[in-house]
């Protein structure tokens, strides 16, 4: 299958597993470290005010204890997650990619990373309707409809600058692209638009695969939504069609006479019902294939004299 897929360079990045823990211990850690830390501060201010019997040292030493500790529970905090079903954290920590989080839950990671949501959720678009012309140069109106996923984080964030609208622009070129490079309807026997549905959509669906695997999406389906004439050639199209329908209806209608006429002809010799000659045979199949071959009911005209008169 021949696929208009462009020269893309090499990914820089690819999805990795980020370092993460289980995050609800390191949250009863954190709220644990950070109420003690409190406390400790308090007791060692109240003892710096001498209201308790503690010595100006050991006061001094709770107060710094108290700050590490509410400055350590604050760090464990921060390095708290969420990561909702169908969600991703793509980490970097000094702007360098360090991994994607996908388990769902609360996790903890490095506190000092950024952490970007991803949406890994199967998604759709579909394209507006668009002109273009048919490989015959005819204007023809498309649209399509993909289904799609993000399957690379790590590409998706960093290889493109949106990956949403990449994905737009690259679905819509697609389309455009089969549209231009198949006729409407076929006049021989290559492929077409309207008669070829099935072939049409998995060279779609290839072609689209091959554009959007720059940002580590994946797709799952395209279909074609809509697809007609233009208005300003559809009646004279239609007509086109209708003729096409008439022609074909009626070398049915003739084949299955001929047959007919044979069957007939070849019956009668059989049983040597009636003796014909060369002429008299062409007058009975002209009879046979106008009766047969009108659209029109017959009207019989019967011979009262001899067969030649």
């Amino acid at each position: 299958m021949d696929i208009d897929r462009p020269a893309l360079p090499a990914p820089h990045v690819r999805e990795r597993v980020a370092f993460g823990v289980a995050g609800l211990p390191l949250l009863a850690v954190a709220v644990v470290g950070g109420l003690a830390g409190v406390a400790l501060v308090v007791v060692g201010v109240i003892g710096l005010a001498e209201l308790v019997g503690l010595g100006r040292g050991s006061a001094i030493a709770s107060l710094a204890v108290g700050v590490l500790a509410v400055v350590g529970a604050g760090l464990v905090g921060g390095g708290l997650t969420m990561v909702a079903p169908g969600e991703a954290r793509v980490l970097q920590f000094l702007g360098r990619y360090t991994g994607t989080v996908r388990l769902d839950g609360l996790r903890w990671v490095n506190p000092f990373t950024t952490r970007q949501k991803v949406s890994t959720r199967i998604r759709n678009h579909e394209t507006a309707v668009m002109k273009v012309n048919d490989a015959d140069g005819n204007p023809i109106e498309i649209a399509a409809v993909v289904v799609w996923q993000v399957q690379d984080t790590a590409r998706a964030v960093f290889e493109v600058d949106d990956f949403l609208a990449f994905v737009i622009t690259q679905t819509e070129t697609a389309v455009r692209h089969i549209a231009t490079t198949y006729p409407y309807d076929s006049h021989e026997n290559g492929l077409s638009l309207r008669e070829n549905a099935d072939e049409i959509t998995q060279r779609l669906c290839a072609e689209i695969a091959a554009r959007v695997e720059a940002a580590g999406v994946g797709v799952i389906e395209s279909r074609i939504t809509h697809l007609a004439y233009a208005a300003e050639i559809a009646g004279a199209m239609l007509r086109r069609q209708q003729a096409g329908a008439v022609v074909a209806a009626r070398q049915r209608i003739v084949e299955g006479a001929v047959g007919m006429v044979e069957s007939a002809l070849d019956r009668l010799a059989a049983r040597e019902v009636v003796d014909l000659d060369e002429e008299r045979k062409a007058a009975m199949v002209s009879n046979l294939l106008v009766v047969l071959c009108s659209d029109r009911e017959a009207s019989p005209v019967v011979n009262a004299g001899s067969l030649y008169h």
